[in-house]
């Protein structure tokens, strides 16, 4: 990995993982689901406006409009609606280890759909990773009973994660084809908002919206950094390095988030979650390293 490529990844990341701590001040007032339309309908807006400032071409072939439709609908869309929901039922630290194993669904994926080899030292470097994840967030998985709620939220994280996975190789697919990232998020944001708009329809979710300041500024630093600036670097990322190795970042973000949640919030690192760290830093060096490749 080259230098410029290890800050691209490593400031994907750093967006990423404080996102999480954005997102809590969405909750309350607003339905999560029509929250997230915002935040994509808002992006997609704005790519749009960037393309036709820059002069981006955005007439795209029927093909690729069929596969932007899959990436807008899965990426951008049911996947965030599906973990909202699950964070009903489980906390947000199982959450985080379920996610984790989008690394083994994009590299099992990426074999189905567009027949990339799987490399084995992305899998180990996953498995080394997750051991982590599950140590970083032991006293949660410790809690955890597989009532029906429970049962409910892990099924909905799990399927979140299968459509989180379907749209990176959709958006590998979209992005070997040559086409601007830019043209391509723009398309499959709005694609993916108007997915979610017929849902909030056809389940009668009332659009509210709430003015207040920490709101409305959660709102554009999910759209524009959260949204705009890091799916742009993520799907580079999926060009450079494949799905696979770039879905890596998914167990980057909650430490990260975790990090942060120290300096602000008083989030106490115990013995185990250090380990844990260890092992995710371990686990990235496995998965990233050049002879992965």
């Amino acid at each position: 990995m080259t230098g410029t490529t290890l800050l691209l990844y490593l400031s994907v990341a750093l967006i990423w993982g404080s996102t999480w701590i954005a997102i809590t001040f969405q909750l309350g007032q607003v339905n999560p689901l029509i929250s997230v339309i915002y935040r994509f309908a808002l992006a997609a807006g704005l790519l749009f406006g960037w393309c036709w400032y820059r002069g981006y071409p955005l007439r795209l072939s029927l093909r690729q409009h069929h596969v932007l439709v899959l990436q807008g609908s899965f990426l951008f869309g049911f996947n965030y609606w599906l973990m909202y929901l699950a964070a009903q039922h489980v906390t947000s630290g199982l959450i985080a280890v379920i996610f984790s194993t989008i690394v083994f669904f994009n590299a099992f994926n990426g074999r189905l759909w567009l027949r990339m080899p799987i490399r084995p030292t992305v899998l180990l470097g996953g498995v080394v990773g997750l051991a982590g994840v599950m140590l970083l967030f032991s006293n949660e998985l410790d809690a955890l009973t597989l009532q029906d709620s429970a049962a409910l939220g892990l099924g909905l994280a799990l399927l979140s994660t299968l459509l989180a996975s379907l749209g990176n190789i959709a958006a590998a697919h979209n992005t070997a084809s040559g086409t601007s990232i830019m043209v391509i998020n723009a398309w499959a944001m709005a694609y993916g908002t108007l997915a979610l708009v017929a849902t909030a329809l056809l389940l009668g979710i009332p659009f509210t919206m709430n003015f207040s300041f920490s709101y409305l500024t959660a709102l554009l630093y999910l759209t524009i950094p959260g949204s705009i600036i890091t799916f742009a670097g993520y799907l580079r990322l999926i060009h450079l390095l494949g799905a696979d190795k770039a879905a890596y970042m998914s167990m980057l973000v909650p430490v990260i988030a975790l990090l942060i949640s120290s300096l602000f919030e008083g989030y106490q690192w115990t013995l185990l979650a250090v380990l844990g760290l260890a092992l995710i830093l371990c686990g990235n060096w496995l998965a990233l390293r050049r002879k992965g490749g």
